[in-house]
């Protein structure tokens, strides 16, 4: 790295001033801070400055600046000396920053830095032409297409010393140069071509990502639907313009006549009891619970109660003190002799105490 110094005093100007049109943008930046904060668009103005003055940064410019903010000069001449974005000596019409660090110096840094030196000389030291001027410095952050340069403003990476040469060429003849990649890499893809992620299934949706299929069943199962509702509803208009009556086979129940009760008739204002029923009870000829049967004489009718109710009462003969008899058993053998009751045991008669002689 070279050592920051502001250029001999032989080659500072001397004084400093922004142009109209960059002192009223210098005011625009300052009061985007807060009052006491205006030290904040020290960056902003030294870089302004530098583009004003031809691509470095004298101490007038500096003074100018620290003035500007109210700032003491040694704070701003602190962040210009600290930033390799600030040219602190006169530079070449192109600026080339070659980066340095670990990824670059790994892809090929060196050698470029090699080239560099043999065909401009000394870092910052201008061109005999005045077209160019180098420096290293550290990293710019194109880390994945290293190595890499900074040419004014804009990138170029992937470089190699003979694709520098030849965009250092192109420059000093006015022609057109690509910015960026020098090897045809798209963005940040590996060199040669992105090589994962290449089937064009995978972003179609018919490999991966099942979305697709998912929206067209949802689509063809709503169409379903409103193909069915469409047919339920003109079934339902058949139905009430053409209505069709019930069949018993279909499994509905068949109508027939309400039942002929009492309570029926008499809720249709009938007489409860048919004449034809009061006629029926009242014959004696006649059973009503058995039509066409003779009713019983009177005689006959208390005959069978009372033969009911002496088989009801009819008292069994056993003994009261013995025990019933065992039932046979099924299939018991015709000789087996009945069981005869157990003899009754008679109670001796309890003696009386002897009287006392005294009675």
């Amino acid at each position: 790295m070279a050592n920051r110094r502001l250029a001999p005093a032989s080659e500072q100007p001397a004084s400093f001033a922004f142009s109209s049109e960059n002192a009223e943008w210098a005011k625009g930046q300052i009061e985007k801070y807060p009052e006491g904060r205006q030290a904040s668009a020290v960056i902003p103005l030294l870089w302004k400055a530098q583009e004003q003055n031809g691509g470095w940064l004298p101490r007038a410019a500096i003074e100018a600046v620290a003035a500007e903010l109210g700032m003491p000069h040694i704070r701003v001449l602190e962040v210009a000396t600290f930033y390799t974005m600030f040219a602190l000596e006169p530079v070449g019409r192109f600026w080339i920053q070659l980066c340095g660090t670990v990824p670059c110096d790994s892809c090929g840094a060196r050698e470029l830095k090699d080239y560099l030196q043999a065909r401009l000389g000394a870092p910052g030291h201008v061109s005999a032409d005045g077209n160019f001027s180098w420096l290293e410095v550290e990293c710019l952050g194109a880390c994945c297409n290293a190595p890499m340069a900074q040419i004014n403003q804009d990138y170029y990476e992937d470089l190699t010393p003979e694709l520098l040469g030849a965009l250092m060429d192109d420059l000093a003849a006015g022609r057109p140069v690509k910015i960026g990649s020098q090897v045809g890499r798209t963005s940040s893809e590996p060199k040669g071509g992105a090589d994962t992620l290449t089937d064009a299934t995978l972003f179609d949706g018919s490999r991966v990502g099942a979305w697709r299929q998912r929206f067209e069943d949802k689509k063809a199962e709503e169409s379903s639907e409103a193909s069915g509702k469409a047919e339920a509803a003109s079934s339902e208009q058949r139905a009430a313009a053409d209505p069709k009556p019930a069949h018993p086979a279909s499994g509905r129940a068949a109508e027939g006549k309400s039942t002929d009760a009492p309570a029926q008739r008499s809720a249709a204002g009938e007489t409860p009891v048919k004449s034809g029923d009061r006629t029926d009870a009242a014959d004696p000829t006649e059973s009503a619970a058995r039509p066409g049967t003779p009713a019983p004489s009177a005689a006959e009718t208390v005959a069978r109660a009372e033969a009911a109710g002496a088989e009801a009462g009819t008292q069994s003969d056993l003994p009261r003190d013995e025990p019933p008899p065992q039932p046979v058993a099924s299939g018991a053998s015709e000789t087996v002799d009945e069981p005869q009751p157990a003899p009754v045991k008679k109670s001796k008669p309890k003696r009386s105490a002897p009287k006392s002689e005294e009675n």
